[in-house]
């Protein structure tokens, strides 16, 4: 049998058509995460600081903002790294640590949103049993075996990464370490771990996705048939909805791309998918807090009563 020698470093080289032009990007990725990293933030010392909103459905939202702000985190740097100084190395236990907390992170921002469509599902649609239903004993239920679900499927799609032998080469056309970009430098079959993928993609974002979507239908059903307070209701719904679809739209996008050959460029597919994890973490914050008529009122009174530059105190 022959010896085949299993490359243990691996070459992040996403976006290396620009050239000489590649340190440029630092500047817009760098925006972008100085961008997730402030409204994040602002959004949980909104939520955490204000007495008034620590209801559910706040809450939830404060967990999606702790979602958005540590994911670019699992990656950013290393990737404005590399832009700058050319840093593009990477071990394969950094890379596989790396691939799990995103794709676990990644999961979880899912199963968030699967939450506030339960949140939503009950204010409306089962308003007397609302606090009963969203009390932490009773809405473990429903956080624990989704949880267990994300954990499980993908510390088995990234562990049977770990046991591939890397003899095609070692470099990724990637700014990260995505799962059938590593996959694709495997030596030998790789169809357990396509199917995997492809079964991950299914039991977590898929699904959710249809969870949340026969929700909103259920929501929309009870709203139709209640009137004018329904219609007002369904107002707190919207902003989940603009979230969810950018973020799946995005999502979609990044997924074809690698698995579809469709003549893409290299560097477009390599932009959707750092767009996948970047863009909505800049995105959902800065929709939650222009929709969502609470928070939107004390960031502008923290805003306009605390000043930068005033030195009084706050009214």
């Amino acid at each position: 049998m022959e010896n085949i020698s299993s490359h243990q470093h691996f070459i992040l080289n996403g976006f290396s058509e620009l050239g000489a032009l590649r340190p440029i990007l630092f500047v817009p990725f760098f925006l972008m995460l100085l961008l997730s990293l402030l409204a994040n933030s602002l959004l949980l010392y909104v939520i955490v600081s204000q007495r008034s909103l620590h209801s559910p459905m706040y809450i939830l939202i404060a967990g999606m903002a702790c979602v958005d702000l540590s994911l670019p985190l699992f990656f950013c740097p290393k990737m404005l790294l590399s832009f700058l100084f050319d840093w593009r190395g990477i071990s394969l236990i950094g890379c596989l640590v790396q691939m799990h907390f995103i794709h676990f992170v990644g999961a979880f921002q899912s199963t968030l949103l699967v939450w506030m469509a339960l949140d939503r599902y009950f204010a409306i649609c089962s308003p007397l049993y609302y606090h009963e239903r969203m009390a932490l004993p009773g809405f473990l239920k429903f956080v624990v075996p989704v949880l267990f679900r994300n954990f499980f499927l993908n510390t088995l799609m990234v562990s049977l990464v770990g046991k591939l032998p890397f003899c095609v080469g070692n470099v990724m056309n990637h700014c990260f370490c995505e799962h059938m970009a590593l996959v694709g430098l495997a030596c030998g079959s790789t169809t357990t771990n396509n199917l995997v993928g492809l079964l991950t993609a299914f039991l977590i974002p898929v699904a959710d996705f249809v969870f949340i979507t026969a929700s909103y239908a259920v929501i929309f059903c009870s709203v139709l048939t209640s009137g004018k307070g329904g219609v007002k209701a369904l107002h707190t719904c919207v902003t989940h909805i603009v979230v969810i679809t950018v973020s799946l739209t995005i999502a979609l996008v990044a997924f074809l791309s690698y698995r579809i050959r469709n003549g893409l460029p290299a560097a477009v597919r390599v932009f959707f998918s750092t767009m996948y994890l970047l863009f909505p973490s800049c995105f959902n914050p800065i929709i939650y807090g222009i929709r969502t008529s609470e928070i939107r009122q004390h960031i502008v009174r923290m805003l306009t009563c605390c000043p930068f530059i005033q030195t009084v105190d706050c009214c």
